[in-house]
């Protein structure tokens, strides 16, 4: 059967102005499904920065940051003294300090925080010093080592409000039960400063997500 020429146009038409709807529906779920996630991920991340679980517990583990040749940066300082606090108190009788360093550096953000607590009173004997790891994912899989060797079955993890949604997913995957304490934020972030954090995590969280599956 011969189709006239018209009539092959017309279907080609219809053809095209379908796939372009297909086209134009997935891009939609694609963008309304990336948009759920990012809000979905954003809730957690400030659920986890507003809520303090801390309680009695086995340890206390404090997630490293910079550290200014062998001197604490303001977020670490604030992180540790936090920790220091929650040691007062008698929430812990160990404290777990988190976190390596550069190569070329002869400190690591671990030592650094050892130092810092062993200055401020608390012994030798209730201060573990991990220096090895270089992100949160390989301190929290450290952490879980050891847990494992010290028989710590519950952990408070101290770090910035923002960070505590992807240790405590990551902890949860590595079999810690923890309890997130958000470190005390001394001054008030500016709008950016704090949409930059919640950006930068939302996408350190959807990256692991991925890097799992």
């Amino acid at each position: 059967m011969i189709v006239p020429d018209d009539n092959l146009t017309s279907v080609r038409r219809w053809f095209q102005g379908l796939r372009g709807r297909v086209l134009a529906w997935t891009i939609g779920v694609v963008i309304a499904a990336a948009a759920g996630w990012v809000l979905w991920v954003d809730g957690q991340i400030r659920f986890y920065a507003g809520r303090d679980e801390a309680r009695p517990a086995d340890a206390i583990a404090v997630f490293g940051a910079a550290e200014y040749d062998g001197r604490p940066s303001p977020v670490l300082r604030a992180r540790l003294e936090h920790a220091l606090e929650l040691y007062q108190r008698g929430l812990a009788p160990l404290v777990i300090t988190l976190g390596g360093g550069d190569p070329a550096d002869r400190h690591s953000e671990g030592g650094v925080g050892h130092d810092f607590l062993l200055a401020h009173g608390v012994p030798e004997q209730a201060i573990i010093a991990e220096t090895q790891s270089d992100d949160t994912e390989e301190s929290a899989e450290r952490l879980a080592v050891i847990a494992r060797a010290n028989n710590l079955r519950t952990i408070i993890v101290v770090s910035d409000g923002t960070h505590l949604f992807r240790i405590h997913a990551i902890c949860d995957r590595d079999g810690l039960r923890v309890y997130t304490s958000p470190r005390p934020v001394g001054r008030t972030i500016s709008w950016d400063r704090q949409a930059e954090r919640l950006i930068h995590e939302i996408a350190s969280y959807t990256l692991w997500r991925l890097h799992m599956h």
